[in-house]
């Protein structure tokens, strides 16, 4: 193919690295010298909020960007794609800068896995995972992001990789059906087809130009193609299978019809979105519809709601409908759902999804296959400014969990020495060049309102869910009872956590102390989940006991009594469960009662538990704290009652009324894939005959 005309040599812009270096230090002076071009004299102001990240940033981009001058330019430059003059207000701000970094640093890590063999078109142009022994058949959807930079930097690298993957999915993992399988067998699923319609839709919409007359015609043909013979064929209700594809459609038949000019994909979109409103819960307006089946009742008559696909999914593609087509109704359904989605994010950004139908793919950032929560937020940041700090506390957090140029799936992969699932590279790197190509029509977006459970105080309980959560002083908390348990064809034993169970635990200095995993981790995709390295020991917080080579604990009671008592200086949980296994049995002998109590008041948090009584003759039981805690902190047993743990903030102290120990571990931590991160596992033998609970304190000095 000949070159694309605005194609040019990097070489030829190495001068402007040099200027990004200068724009970079007169971030530091309150006025621009006369060597910095005007260009960058206009941000210097908003560099200086990066100015704590400054060498990092610098370092990053020195050892991580080929063609770092183009690179540059584009950090540097404007990113109106479709507004030219009408800037938007978010133009050029902290969150523009902090999106474009991670777009170019995702697409060039990709990139550096794109394999490179033309004899080979099984392999040529995939995108090699580094954890998994598949490719994994949707990573043509870096096809956007890939087009995007081509746009915007002039690097004809990224055009070069966008075809090559593009090209790879042709040959591999397109049906007769003319949908694309998730994997390369091709009896897979095909449903994720109309995530990669949308990227291809979105790629041919706001950069197809790029491509010469025959291959952009080639690649719209091919699209509708998909959408008429899979998409419009099997997408006949919002609700036929989990809601976020129904969702997704919502915005996908709208996008399609405007493309391709066909009313009835409009129409369909339409048909979608009439439907909309019903899969709401009371009172917070949460998303349900993550079961099988999707509109499944627990015991408790809980619906299936899962954080994780909702926030970084199906409501994206309602707000892009609602907002494409001005429908004010549906927008302010989707402010006041934002609104309770956004009491689960943590002051640093992470989604509190520990609760969720579908947490076994809790990644703490977000959800191992989605694409990410930016689109929605800061697009309606206009309405609720706390969005617009949740699209850059959690885009901020995405940027800490990457590595190398690739997303990892949780904040303690690297220091685990866990690789990264190409996965979450090419599905997040898609908003990415998404909120880049609408940052001209963005609302400001900003960190000035605090996110809701920064300012919270007391608990507030979430009825449809069962699950509560508490702020007292420093301290954030998250109590689940949710009983609502994902099942799948193959798998029975999905399992949250519930049972009372106190599922996260969160101090404003340290950050996160407690978090919980799923009882037993199973792998419910197995080709969209890593295996878990190293045994399999869940994080949760629990009390458990083991006979007969069976595992009974709290966290599988879906019947646990949770009591809340809030008082000036304190707040209490106190919590009646049965242990039992993952089949519900109960231990033998009548001797599944325990109890447990979360006390949180200023300086620190109480977690005390009871077993069953002697006469119930059962096994040993034990309390199990795991404090969240990476390789490379300091952990000292001062005593038999005491353990510290140092942290870059401050000193995490666990003491106990008894004895405690650590769980030996092959590398001093264990690790769990959801939501990715290590632990100290600490251990408290409960005596049967004891008067008074075991009480572990938890403080930070």
């Amino acid at each position: 193919m000949p070159q694309t005309p605005g194609f040019h040599d990097v070489n030829k812009d190495a001068r402007n690295s040099r200027l990004f270096i200068v724009a970079f230090r007169s971030a530091k002076d309150d006025s621009c010298s006369s060597l910095v071009p005007k260009q960058a004299c206009t941000i210097s102001a908003t560099f200086r909020s990066f100015i704590i990240d400054r060498r990092n940033f610098i370092n990053r981009l020195s050892a991580g960007y080929a063609g770092l001058a183009l690179s540059t330019n584009y950090l540097l430059a404007d990113s109106t794609i479709d507004g030219g003059a009408d800037r938007g207000v978010s133009v050029g701000s902290h969150f523009d800068l902090l999106t474009k970094q991670l777009l170019v640093d995702w697409c060039d890590g990709m990139i550096k896995h794109q394999i490179n063999a033309p004899d080979n078109p099984g392999l040529h142009g995939a995108l090699e995972c580094p954890s998994c022994t598949h490719i994994h058949g949707r990573c043509s959807d870096a096809v956007y992001p890939f087009l995007h930079l081509a746009k915007v930097t002039g690097d004809k690298k990224y055009l070069d990789a966008a075809i090559k993957v593009y090209d790879w999915a042709e040959n591999n993992v397109s049906q007769p059906d003319r949908s694309w399988t998730n994997d390369i067998n091709p009896k897979s699923w095909r449903g994720t087809t109309i995530f990669g319609a949308i990227g291809l839709a979105e790629a041919l919409h706001y950069h197809g130009e790029l491509l010469d007359e025959e291959r952009r015609q080639a690649w719209t043909k091919r699209l509708h193609e998909a959408v008429e013979s899979y998409l419009y064929r099997d997408f006949k209700t919002i609700d036929f299978t989990n809601l976020n594809y129904g969702m997704t459609a919502v915005y996908g038949f709208n996008l399609f019809g405007r493309l391709l000019e066909e009313p009835k994909y409009i129409d369909r979109s339409e048909q979608f979105a009439k439907r909309v409103k019903e899969f709401f819960t009371e009172p917070n307006k949460l998303l349900w519809g993550e079961g099988k089946p999707n509109d499944n009742r627990s015991g408790r008559g809980l619906l299936p709601v899962d954080l994780g696909y909702n926030v970084e999914e199906s409501l994206n593609g309602v707000v892009l409908y609602a907002l494409e087509v001005n429908d004010t109704e549906l927008l302010d359904l989707m402010v006041e759902s934002l609104g309770g989605h956004l009491e689960f994010m943590l002051p640093d950004g992470a989604w509190d999804n520990s609760w969720g139908t579908r947490s076994a793919k809790w990644s703490y950032w977000g959800s191992r296959t989605s694409d990410g929560c930016q689109p929605a937020f800061s697009l309606l940041a206009g309405h609720n400014p706390a969005f617009g700090t949740a699209a850059i506390k959690n885009a901020e957090l995405l940027r800490r969990c990457t590595a190398d140029g690739l997303l990892h799936g949780g904040p303690h992969y690297v220091s685990h020495g866990v690789k990264p699932c190409m996965h979450h590279t090419f599905a997040h790197a898609k908003v990415m060049a998404l909120v880049q190509d609408k940052m001209h029509s963005m609302p400001k977006v900003d960190t000035t309102t605090p996110l809701p459970r920064v300012t919270a105080k007391g608990v507030k309980h979430f009825p449809e869910i069962a699950v509560w959560l508490a702020a007292k002083g420093p301290w954030r908390g998250t109590v689940s009872a949710y009983d609502s348990i994902y099942k799948t064809k193959n798998q029975d034993h999905i399992q949250q956590p519930t049972g009372g169970s106190l599922a996260v635990l969160y101090h404003d200095k340290v950050g996160l102390l407690l978090a919980s995993s799923m009882a037993r981790y199973i792998q419910v995709e197995p080709l969209n989940q890593q295996p878990n390295p190293g045994d399999d020991f869940p994080l949760t917080t629990r009390v458990e006991t083991r006979q007969d080579d069976t595992w009974y604990t709290n966290i599988y009671d879906l019947t646990a009594e949770v009591n809340v008592k809030e008082e000036d200086q304190q707040i209490t949980f106190d919590v009646a469960a049965k242990m039992q296994d993952e089949d519900r049995n109960l231990v033998p002998a009548d001797a599944a009662a325990c109890s447990l109590s979360y006390k949180f008041q200023d300086d620190k948090v109480t977690i005390s538990a009871m077993g069953p009584s002697a006469e119930s003759k059962p096994s040993p039981t034990t309390l199990v704290v795991p404090i969240v805690s990476p390789s490379g902190e300091e952990v000292r047993q001062v005593s038999p009652n005491r353990i510290e743990i140092d942290k870059p903030e401050g000193t995490v102290v666990v003491e106990c009324n008894v004895s405690m120990e650590i769980k030996a571990s092959e590398k001093g931590r264990i690790f769990n894939m959801v939501p990715g991160a290590e632990a100290v596992p600490i251990m408290v033998q409960m005596s049967a005959d004891a008067a008074t609970p075991v009480s572990v304190e938890i403080s930070v000095v």
